[in-house]
């Protein structure tokens, strides 16, 4: 509460007058400019201008006159606010790249789509209004709307326009008020125009009745609208929700050419963003970039790639993740309702609201002309009156001072039929005018009629506003412009991703020393090593699978091969690239697919199955994939080429299991089961450990070498050897130590050893 000073001044504490400042700030910004009424889906300068143009008679049809006039009528005698925004907004509603059915016919440089902002001054440009601002303004003069006093009381505006479809959704808006905000997305007049009438033949028909017949929003460009079809369920129920589109593009002649763009995306913008990427080198497979567009073609953007071999699906995904080829777009369908208050509605809300205005609207109109055509009935009704009794009125006329009252006392006329009658031309006075009156009367009457039954009827006027909402719908409608599809989401791709897939051969020396080879015929053996140095293990893959390194601790590491040293030298020591505890040394490198399954084990007798993407670790200090007991090693991994393999474990003392590979268990990581019972305390002494691992095919023969002695297994003799798994195994007889091991199959199996 103020209160008055000694001195006649108002006090007031800071605190209320600023609340009460920003709150009546805050209330004007909402009500009266950012937010959209949903009966004609207009700001308030949105409506000023277009009602101003109606009035200087800008039709569709009319010449064309300077933009300025235009803003100095809205600013002078509706809003008065600066002139620039007050253009702007008329620009954007001249934009048919920016408003789905434009409001505004523009001629002269209104903007491109590369850069809506580039339109001329108001004093270069010239305007009407479209065809389409019909819609908004045909019903005015008709008794369908309320009118306030402007600004300063001078003159009358109308506080919405009698739109004859939801407008609200057909162009949509954008603002920003205080604390709230909209965002409406454009939609299809056809695809509404046919909801609207679902919902106005029945009131209780549910959302997904609806969405039959809305797809979904319909920007002012052919880019595809890929927000699946439940999130666009979601967002007309909730009013809010966001819309995903994408570039459109296709192959020809080898370049790929996009065609369209997402709503409002500048394809300049475009072009420097995939530009960027190139300076970069993150787009080596891309050689050149053109704008080709022109009038024909208003968006030709153009990639040249590096040659035909290039998966331009993959390019085309990683820009859509990484430039504005793929956009989202908030949705917030907040707006002023029919109570005056702002508030986010779902699609059926909005269109059960909207509805509630039309019906309104089309009785007011009816009401409006019903009390025309009555009026003008009575009007003829005295006219005609007069013509039975014209010599009458005549003498009345001619004989007295003040004819007015006499007429009526004497035919008993009201006002309204007197003042007809006197004003009557001599003209009218023949014969022939009095067959028009009672023509006049004739149709009039039926129109009466006619007005009387559908003002007296609900389902006749609902047929009426049915009626209406087709005709506009055929006459203003037009097809989809952005389609929706369904499509993967766009992923950006690494810089693993960007190098050529080739073959490559990576080999480690005895000191930890790596070095990468083009091809797959490199003699590891025979590269030449540092005095001390050798080969000791040898993969081989595509440039783009990481390489895998195991240490003698259990570790992994992963490194791409395009970071590794050519093989013209002697490499470079994986200590540079890698942090292995201390003591440990890089045991194994390793090649393959991601999914491709391993045996891991220790000379321990555990072992476990995994992928080779359990053992990528991009960290230099890797991760730990099997845990070794004191004193164990890692043998090497063993790729598996399927489930129907016998796993064959030999132990240093002789002893030899055979079981299914499949009854190893599949992990991560860890210790892993027991392959092959050792003996902790022989372990411990050195006295036995595991020693050969291989994957044995279905019938295959072994053959075991011990100096110049041999001994060959077949099949069936294999079988005695064949137990449950982490059983101590069978003894071989006369072989305790082996030095090599053959494998006889149709495809050999890889192997692993712990023998140096």
């Amino acid at each position: 509460m103020s209160e008055m000073t000694h001195d006649g001044a108002e006090s007031l504490a800071l605190r209320t007058f600023t609340e009460n400042a920003y709150l009546n700030y805050s209330m004007y910004v909402i009500m009266d400019r950012a937010l959209p009424f949903i009966g004609d889906g207009l700001k308030p300068v949105q409506r000023r201008i277009v009602y101003a143009m109606s009035e200087l008679g800008l039709n569709s049809s009319a010449k064309f006159k300077k933009s300025a006039r235009t803003v100095g009528d809205v600013l002078g005698k509706y809003h008065p606010h600066g002139d620039s925004a007050c253009y702007e907004a008329m620009v954007l509603m001249a934009q048919p790249f920016s408003y789905r059915y434009p409001l505004v016919d523009g001629q002269g440089n209104w903007g491109a789509p590369d850069d809506p902002k580039s339109f001329a001054a108001m004093r270069y440009t010239e305007s009407r209004l479209s065809k389409y601002a019909e819609l908004l303004l045909s019903e005015l003069g008709q008794g369908t709307v309320d009118y306030t006093p402007n600004f300063d009381g001078t003159m009358q505006e109308p506080k919405m326009l009698p739109a004859r479809l939801p407008n609200i959704l057909l162009n949509g808006t954008t603002g920003i008020a205080v604390g709230m905000a909209t965002d409406i997305p454009p939609h299809n007049v056809r695809e509404v125009a046919a909801a609207a009438v679902m919902l106005l033949e029945n009131p209780k028909a549910s959302l997904e009745e609806l969405l039959q017949h809305v797809q979904g929003p319909d920007f002012p460009t052919e880019a595809e609208i890929i927000t699946p079809r439940d999130e666009v369920r979601k967002l007309y129920q909730n009013g809010r929700g966001s819309v995903r589109m994408r570039a459109v593009w296709k192959k020809e002649d080898g370049d790929v050419v996009i065609t369209a763009l997402p709503h409002q995306v500048s394809g300049a913008k475009v072009l420097e963003q995939i530009a960027s990427q190139m300076r970069a080198k993150k787009l080596p497979m891309v050689e050149d970039l053109r704008d080709e567009s022109d009038h024909e073609n208003p968006t030709r953007l153009v990639l040249v790639p590096r040659s035909n071999r290039i998966d331009m699906d993959q390019v085309m995904n990683h820009l859509f993740a990484t430039t504005d080829l793929e956009k989202s777009y908030r949705v917030n369908m907040n707006m002023i309702g029919l109570d005056g208050r702002p508030s986010v509605k779902g699609l059926v809300e909005i269109l059960s609201e909207w509805l509630v205005f039309r019906r309104d609207t089309v009785c007011r109109r009816l009401n409006y002309r019903l009390e025309k055509v009555l009026k003008r009935l009575h009007i003829l009704e005295g006219l005609l009156i007069a013509f039975l009794n014209i010599d009458e009125v005549i003498h009345i006329i001619r004989t007295e001072d003040e004819p007015k009252p006499v007429l009526m006392r004497q035919f008993s006329l009201s006002e309204t039929q007197a003042e007809a009658i006197l004003e009557l031309k001599l003209r009218h006075l023949a014969k022939l005018e009095e067959m028009k009156i009672r023509g006049e009367q004739d149709d009039l009457a039926k129109e009466r009629d006619q007005l009387q039954a559908l003002l007296a009827s609900d389902r006749k006027l609902s047929n009426l506003i049915k009626k209406e909402i087709q005709s506009d719908a055929q006459a203003y409608g037009d097809d989809r412009r952005s389609p929706l599809r369904e499509r993967s989401e766009a992923k950006a791709m690494s810089e693993h991703d960007f190098v050529p897939s080739e073959p490559v051969t990576i080999v480690l020396s005895e000191m930890g020393w790596v070095r990468s080879a083009k091809g797959h015929d490199i003699d590891p053996t025979g590269l030449s090593y540092k005095a001390g140095d050798s080969f000791r293990a040898v993969a081989k893959g595509k440039s783009n699978q990481p390489v895998v390194f195991i240490d003698s601790t259990g570790r992994s590491y992963a490194l791409d091969p395009i970071t590794l040293p050519s093989a013209r030298g002697q490499g470079e020591p994986l200590t540079g690239k890698l942090t292995p505890p201390p003591g440990a040394t890089i045991e194994q490198v390793l090649m393959a697919a991601d999914d491709q399954p391993l045996l891991m084990a220790s000379d321990a007798g555990y072992g476990f199955v995994c992928t080779f993407n359990d053992l990528v670790a991009r960290n230099r200090a890797g991760k730990a994939i099997i845990t070794l007991p004191d004193n164990a090693k890692a043998l090497a991994p063993i790729e598996i080429k399927g489930d129907d393999n016998l796993l064959m474990a030999i132990t240093a003392a002789g002893r030899m299991l055979l079981f299914p590979v499949s009854d190893l268990p599949q992990l991560s990581k860890g210790k892993g089961n027991k392959i092959v019972s050792i003996s902790s305390a022989d372990f411990a002494e050195g006295k036995d450990r595991l020693t050969w691992l291989y994957l044995l095919p279905p019938q295959a023969s072994v053959t075991l070498y011990f100096g110049k002695r041999k001994l060959v297994l077949r099949p069936n003799e294999l079988q005695k050897y064949q137990g449950e798994r982490g059983r101590k195994g069978t003894l071989l007889r006369g072989l305790q130590r082996i030095d090599r091991i053959e494998v006889d199959a149709p495809q050999q199996i890889s192997t692993g050893s712990s023998e140096e």
